[in-house]
């Protein structure tokens, strides 16, 4: 159970969940759809990857599966991950995050594209670049659920190479918090405008601006 109605008003309450889960449930539609904006997309490149463990198991499979990725540009100062000190040479922890990033992408896109290849499910991926460090993750699912969770910022240090590096760095965990659209029919008003249509306006307003990131088994990232 993701939501629940608080007394009177039928507003939603939001409850924490793990987006595997979630994304499992999601799959059960003949059309997926996953709506993300997020850091690194570590967490759900997990948890597609969970799924292509697990779609052997269904009674149906997906005809179709979309996804839609919006992650920071490489080139964009971030707030965080970044060192607490101004680096003079090139930022080590910037380094690090990118190379995290694209490689969950792409790690995503193998999930993605093996799922199509065995099973015959017409899969389209796409990642864009924000000019933007998001302050939480959300995913949108099949425009009916909308997951967040909001980074928390910490300092901290890690050995990246020879050098103990300090930080400002996000702890994202695996459980976000989910509030439902609608459950087969037209959503109210008040959920309507809540998170999950500020997360398809985020998203949509960024859908023809960012530049392409990832391309299948390469990565091309935005200048």
């Amino acid at each position: 159970m993701t939501s629940e109605r608080s007394p009177g008003d039928g507003t939603p309450r939001q409850t924490m969940v793990a987006l595997g889960p979630r994304i499992s449930a999601a799959f059960g539609a003949a059309d997926v759809r996953i709506d993300a904006l997020c850091l690194t997309a570590e967490l759900l490149s997990a948890a597609l990857g969970e799924q292509r463990t697990l779609i052997h198991t269904r009674r149906s499979m997906p005809a179709t599966i979309t996804v839609r990725v919006l992650l920071p540009n490489r080139d964009i100062d971030l707030a965080f991950p970044r060192m607490i000190s101004a680096p003079e040479e090139p930022d080590p922890v910037h380094r690090r995050w990118l190379a995290q990033r694209n490689a969950h992408g792409i790690v995503l896109s193998d999930h993605l594209r093996g799922l199509g290849a065995v099973h015959g499910i017409d899969v389209d991926i796409q990642f864009k670049a924000l000019p933007f460090t998001p302050p939480v993750k959300l995913y949108l699912l099949n425009g009916t659920e909308a997951l967040f969770a909001y980074y928390q910022v910490t300092e901290r240090e890690e050995q990246i190479g020879r050098e103990s590096v300090a930080m400002y760095d996000a702890l994202g965990g695996g459980r976000v918090a989910a509030l439902l659209v609608r459950r087969g029919r037209r959503p109210r008003p008040r959920v309507r405008d809540a998170v999950a249509d500020l997360v398809r306006r985020t998203l949509d307003n960024h859908r023809d601006r960012p530049r392409a990131l990832l391309t299948v088994g390469r990565c091309v990232d935005a200048p």
